[in-house]
């Protein structure tokens, strides 16, 4: 009998994320509008431990930003939710940034299909991660950071140490959203402290909208100091349809005073590059002129109207 309970899982009853939520203990006869004013109630404290955690994610970002600028890459991992709020942050920077494909990668346990069909399992495994770090060839100014609600998942810490095993100088952060203790490995621990789930360790809810949170806070943030943003603006999105068209050239007609035809013209001139038809306009530029101008500033916009200010 004693061999029968050998191998059970660990305990993880102690964790903040998996503790019964006290305002929801009558879940199940909550009414429909009785269970929108308590996801909504519940979903407050997101923000609350957001701003607590605001000085060390700045703290975090500016250690990435220097690395990122020197040709790292920032590499999420994870499982579950987790993992798929990394590959699907990742995912989005490319077409909302034109940065190049493979500067911000997501790494999720059992791979891509993992994405549609649920693979659990594979989270448990200490190793899980090694072929897919093994062929991202670690550099030093690589940055990983690991995706765990609950700050344990071996799928998770297990990629952490890998990565350092492979290239000590390698940037390493964890992600939770329940307070635990630096793991080894561990260069930053962020912990976004959300408290039991409304749904007891559901942490695709509050600890799932916190991640996510924070994942869109470094990498944008992230963007913006590359000089991929111009005031408040996505000057190096990829206008790849129709909707993205229309924005490029909304972005041009804000930045040159131009009508909507016109912008749309000067896009098409420039190549479908907002920045490069702003300097187009702004500098009286041919295409490649411009395109010329912009390398020399390192790409930013900024730069490039800066000096032309003093002119």
């Amino acid at each position: 009998m004693s061999q029968l309970f050998a191998d059970l899982p660990p305990d993880r009853s102690f964790l903040e994320t998996e503790k019964r939520n006290r305002n929801t203990e009558f879940l199940h006869k909550f009414s429909i509008e009785e269970c929108v004013t308590a996801i909504n109630r519940e979903n407050m404290a997101v923000f609350q431990a957001l701003e607590k955690a605001e000085e060390c994610l700045s703290k975090f970002i500016e250690i990435v930003e220097s690395r990122f600028k020197n040709g790292g890459r920032l590499i999420y991992v994870g499982a579950g939710t987790s993992g798929r709020l990394g590959v699907l942050d990742a995912s989005e920077i490319p077409p909302t940034f034109h940065e190049k494909p493979g500067r911000i990668v997501g790494i999720i346990a059992g791979g891509d299909s993992a994405l549609r069909v649920s693979s659990e399992g594979k989270e448990d495994k200490h190793d899980g991660a090694r072929e897919e770090l093994d062929i991202l060839m670690l550099t030093e100014n690589d940055t990983i950071l690991g995706i765990a609600a609950g700050g344990s998942t071996p799928y998770v810490l297990g990629a952490l140490s890998y990565a350092k095993q492979k290239q000590q100088s390698i940037f390493t952060g964890l992600l939770s959203c329940t307070e635990v203790l630096r793991p080894e490995n561990v260069d930053h621990l962020i912990v976004i402290p959300t408290g039991p789930e409304i749904l007891t360790g559901s942490t695709r809810m509050k600890a799932g909208t916190a991640t996510k949170l924070v994942l869109n806070t470094i990498s944008t943030t992230l963007m913006i100091r590359m000089g991929k943003v111009y005031e408040n603006l996505m000057i190096d999105v990829k206008a790849t349809n129709d909707k993205l068209r229309d924005r490029a050239a909304r972005i041009i007609a804000s930045l040159t005073g131009l009508n909507r035809k016109r912008s749309f013209e000067l896009l098409t001139f420039a190549g479908g590059s907002v920045k490069t038809a702003v300097v187009m306009h702004k500098c009286s530029l041919s295409q490649k002129e411009a395109e010329k101008v912009l390398q020399a500033s390192a790409n930013r916009l900024d730069t490039v109207l800066e000096k032309l200010e003093k002119l």
